[in-house]
């Protein structure tokens, strides 16, 4: 009996110590959570390219503006805005290279259209495209669609009857409906030279021309303009206006065009800094230095080619 008490408290203690050494209850638990949630920051981590950045991280710096070029590092993108600014007031002349734009509109380049011309008095020259009076009355007014909200300002169009006469002349103002697309309300004047005024309605074919001419295209800022709000308008250009920028500091701005002939500056960023206009066939002027004065003519020196 001694003995067999011996032995099962001999027993009882070996299995108290082997207890003691085994990992507690929770042990297991915790060593698996926190294995998780080392494997929740792995998952994670792949989400910095959605950031377009090469090093996420707070002191990352922002991704390039909209219309940067993509994929380079903010110092290459630095290096392409330095590079692809115009000189100072040196940039006057226009790019050697020049090719049609698909921006034209609906007047375009060696294309022909048919419609009628009647006539209208043209009194001091100045219409729905504000270029002001004009001693020159060979001018007409466009269609409102072909108009195209003032794209047709400025251009020239040659002209041509049946009878053989033909007349080149500036669209300066709008011809509302009931005028139908391809349709030219001429001056008086110009009317003249193609049948007599009583002819009332003329069938005509017109094209676009780019003519010779001594002048150079001037800039002006609409009145009420400041360096908080401003419009611009090209004027005496060669050729048809296809866009408008200002230089910001975020690059080149396109300002939208008025009906009424203008490229706006809503807030005013851009306004009395460089200028840069580009015609249909993509010939590209920059004027550096126009003042922000209001409803003044500010020759630039620059024209765009002849085609």
């Amino acid at each position: 009996m001694l003995g067999t008490a011996v032995i099962l408290t001999a027993a009882g203690i070996l299995f108290c110590l082997m207890t003691s050494l085994l990992p507690g209850p929770g042990a297991a638990p915790k060593a698996g959570a926190k294995a998780g949630a080392m494997a929740g920051a792995d998952v994670a981590a792949p989400a910095a390219p959605h950031t377009g950045a090469a090093s996420p991280g707070p002191t990352s710096p922002a991704p390039p503006p909209a219309g940067s070029p993509t994929a380079v590092t903010p110092s290459a993108t630095a290096a392409a805005t330095t590079a692809a600014a115009p000189p100072a007031a040196a940039q006057k002349t226009p790019p050697a290279a020049s090719t049609p734009a698909p921006s034209a509109g609906r007047i375009r380049p060696d294309t022909t259209y048919k419609g009628v011309a009647t006539a209208y008095a043209a009194a001091d020259g100045n219409g729905a495209c504000l270029f002001g009076p004009s001693d020159d009355l060979m001018i007409a007014a466009m269609n409102t669609t072909d108009y195209e909200s003032s794209r047709a300002c400025g251009a020239y169009v040659r002209v041509r009857a049946a009878n053989g006469a033909s007349i080149t002349v500036r669209i300066t103002n709008e011809c509302p409906l009931p005028c139908a697309p391809g349709q030219l309300d001429l001056s008086e004047k110009a009317f003249a030279k193609l049948a007599e005024l009583k002819v009332g309605r003329l069938p005509i074919t017109w094209s676009l021309v780019s003519p010779g001419t001594s002048d150079t295209l001037s800039l002006r800022y609409k009145t009420g303009s400041s360096a908080y709000w401003c419009g611009i308008q090209v004027i005496d250009h060669r050729n048809p206006v296809a866009w408008l920028e200002v230089r910001t500091s975020k690059g080149w701005r396109k300002l939208p065009r008025t009906d009424y002939n203008y490229f706006l500056a809503a807030d005013g960023e851009g306004c009395g800094g460089t200028i840069r206009i580009t015609d249909i066939y993509g010939e590209q002027l920059t004027v550096d230095g126009t003042a922000l004065l209001p409803n003044v003519a500010q020759p630039t020196g620059v024209q765009f080619a002849a085609h």
